[in-house]
């Protein structure tokens, strides 16, 4: 084998992969086929679970440092509404504005670091498999060449090369709307108000939030603390638009005028940005040796989770591959990252298309739906319940336990752990992306019963106040596999436990 693993695309789906993988003592190889990173702008930055991710591996400070812009107050758009999680103590969802170009850096320079290869200016064409081994026929900038691997991960957007060429189907919508984002400053002609609303000469006061129009939806955010201002228009369209030809001033204006009826004038852009929607999820993730991750395996049709999305599939994704690849994986272990993303894939696609009932619909009706939705929303536990959503928060992976405790198949809160060395957390015990059995309580059983899996899982023993479990045994990806239930019997929390490691982890 020429390496382990051959990803196709550097996005951000592609480096979290890479690092991943090498973290997990994989070798990765990355093809891209544009020569250089892309400046058009695309996504303004991360949100929901992946930031917790990037917390328990160590790189969330790296991130939230190379912000230039402030870290924003909860608040998100949702299908024309807004979801205001300022008012709860502690919000369930978190965004970081960070743009793709420099997301992008920052993980190339996370799995460069680590040792992955990645090839710029290399395309791959054709793709081959047999029962061993995957091979890519790539073009790259010294002419053709093969490459041979265990396995094969599209990783390439969109309009993925590698599920074309996989014969993996792709079924969904494509929505009849063009958007356009831009941050810019005005003119000192252009005001300011206190309530982020603007005062434009000769048309009087744009107000704050959506405004829905005969000719579309117009989206105004503005700070007198801040010059920066974030305009946004939706318009019906049937015009295809290249992804890779950016977005210009005239553009914008042209859109805004449409709109709504006035001229905005421009003082400077700081982001110009345009997308469609598309509602699309591919119908398997894996054929045999070759498998899908990001926008090559689905599209939402809202913004602020497709890059989120992508990079937790990578996560899911990583430590199952380098399972197989250094042979210790149980059987079924590779098919359980279907099993997961598809499922997370379409409880993403559910409020995202949710999303879109509540932004196209113009009559009464529709006007109707938004006022109720939002009337729900000023309640504590409707409100909760859609930031988990948002977030990704209430994702629970199927567990094979005929009756699983209730944190099993959910993401290991970040509980204060109290050890011989001190007090950490979680979150700490999970930068080396391995597996944990986190003992909660005097449970030598427990301990005893995983001693033949130390090679492959850390067993840490530590006190915590109000243990929710006796025992947790947490996934590389930060899920939990299996839990002991507080003062559960050995007589079947230890065989439970067995039965939870050799399924996940192998036979020792």
């Amino acid at each position: 084998m020429d390496t382990d693993v051959i990803i196709v695309g550097a996005g951000p789906t592609g480096l979290m992969l890479a690092a991943e993988l090498r973290s997990a003592g994989v070798r990765p190889l990355v093809l891209e086929r544009q020569p250089h990173r892309r400046d058009t702008p695309k996504a303004g930055g991360l949100g929901g679970q992946i930031l917790d991710l990037l917390r328990y591996r160590g790189l969330l400070e790296r991130f939230e440092a190379a912000c230039t812009d402030p870290i924003p107050a909860p608040r998100f758009p949702f299908g024309g509404v807004h979801l205001d999680f300022t008012r709860l103590a502690d919000s369930p969802m978190h965004a970081l504005p960070l743009p793709q170009q420099r997301l992008e850096r920052l993980l190339e320079e996370h799995a460069d670091g680590l040792g992955a290869d990645i090839r710029r200016g290399h395309e791959v064409g054709g793709i081959t498999q047999d029962d061993t081994a995957v091979t890519a026929d790539v073009h790259g900038p010294d002419g053709p060449y093969r490459v041979t691997a265990r396995y094969l991960v599209g990783c390439d957007g969109a309009r993925s090369r590698t599920r074309d060429l996989t014969g993996i189907a792709f079924p969904g919508t494509t929505y009849p709307e063009v958007n356009r984002l831009a941050q810019v400053t005005l003119p000192d002609t252009v005001r300011v108000l206190g309530d982020g609303g603007l005062d434009v000469p000769g048309f009087g006061v744009l107000r704050a939030g959506f405004t829905r129009t005969g000719h579309g939806l117009f989206g105004l955010a503005a700070s007198p603390a801040s010059e920066a201002v974030s305009l946004y228009t939706v318009e019906d369209e049937a015009t295809e638009y290249d992804d890779d030809t950016p977005m210009t001033v005239t553009e914008l204006q042209d859109s805004l005028r449409r709109v709504l009826g006035v001229d905005l004038p421009v003082e400077k852009t700081l982001r110009l940005s345009r997308f469609t929607f598309k509602a699309r999820q591919a119908e398997r993730y894996r054929h045999r040796r070759v498998l899908l991750a990001g926008d090559a395996a689905h599209l939402f049709p809202a913004t602020g989770v497709a890059i989120s999305a992508g990079m937790l599939d990578a996560v899911n994704l990583a430590w199952k591959l380098a399972a197989e690849v250094h042979g210790r994986a149980p059987d079924g272990l590779l098919d359980t990252y279907h099993g997961e993303r598809h499922l997370a894939g379409a409880r993403t696609m559910l409020h995202t298309r949710a999303q879109v009932a509540l932004r196209r619909g113009h009559d009464p009706a529709a006007e109707a739906l938004r006022e109720v939705f939002s009337e729900l929303l000023a309640d504590e536990q409707p409100l909760r319940r859609m930031g988990a959503l948002l977030a990704g928060g209430d994702i629970r992976y199927p567990v094979p336990d005929a009756d699983p405790h209730p944190l099993a198949g959910t993401f290991a809160p970040d509980l204060t752990l109290h050890t011989d060395q001190g007090v950490t957390g979680v979150a700490e015990l999970m930068r080396p992306a391995r597996p944990v059995l986190l003992v909660l309580a005097d449970r030598a059983d427990l301990c005893e019963a995983a001693r033949d899996w130390r090679q492959r899982v850390d067993v840490r023993t530590a006190e915590t106040g109000d243990r929710p479990a006796d025992a947790l045994l947490i996934r590389p990806d930060a899920h939990i596999a299996w839990a002991a239930a507080v003062d559960e019997p050995a007589a079947t929390a230890a065989p439970a436990l067995r039965q939870a490691l050799t399924t996940w982890f192998g036979t020792p």
